[in-house]
């Protein structure tokens, strides 16, 4: 799904995280709302890869540009931005485990409250493979999980313990959801932002997971 006819919900998490990468970062997109992430960057100069061979993601073409040998992780079609680089599958999983990706932002079916994340398989359903998740969650600086709160089922996403395999040892510096945004500090997770329209109490009815409310919290995401 291209980024102008996504969720609202969807386009609101992409644009939460592109708030929080820096002029000059590399920063890997994982599936899914994380490839929405370059029409909401505006003039940051960003490094946007995509583990399928390429630095320097642009925003989404216009129908009338689309080419489909320009694609992302989604497979969804991209730009190129002037400067930018294609490589082979090698080179860029050498990037990535070579810790050269400052941030990765990737989808999750689960995070516990602890940052453990869960973001390749759901038990008893077809598996596609890990593709390059537990690489990225190894090899990154800084990892950013983008989702939507609950599930289609409304079953909570945040949770108190994976019941999903794990993508790595490695835990989420922070979560955006359409809700909240989370960070989290000695394997606690901190209340750090909740949107209009729902209070902490209400947002506890959804998460599963336990967490803190922090002293800074910022309301009307």
């Amino acid at each position: 799904m291209l980024s102008k006819t996504a969720a609202p919900d969807r386009v609101k998490i992409a644009q939460r995280v592109a708030k929080e990468l820096q002029d000059g970062e590399v920063v890997n997109l994982g599936v899914g709302i994380p490839t929405m992430i370059p029409d909401y960057l505006g003039d940051k100069d960003i490094y946007l890869q995509s583990e399928n061979g390429l630095l320097g993601i642009g925003p989404t073409p216009p129908d009338d540009e689309i080419d489909m040998d320009i694609i992302s992780a989604s497979k969804e079609p991209i730009t190129i931005i002037p400067g930018a680089s294609l490589f082979n599958s090698s080179t860029s999983f050498a990037m990535i485990r070579g810790g050269h990706v400052d941030s990765a932002i990737l989808g999750a079916l689960q995070v516990d409250e602890t940052g453990l994340i869960a973001n390749w398989a759901v038990p008893g359903k077809d598996i596609l493979g890990v593709g390059g998740a537990m690489d990225l969650v190894a090899g990154a600086k800084k990892i950013i999980l983008s989702l939507t709160h609950q599930s289609k089922d409304k079953t909570p996403k945040l949770v108190k313990e994976l019941s999903y395999p794990r993508s790595g040892v490695r835990k989420a510096n922070m979560v955006v959801t359409e809700k909240a945004v989370f960070t989290f500090e000695k394997e606690t997770m901190y209340l750090v932002e909740i949107a209009s329209g729902i209070t902490v109490e209400e947002l506890k009815k959804i998460t599963d997971a336990r967490f803190e409310i922090s002293p800074n919290l910022v309301s009307d995401y």
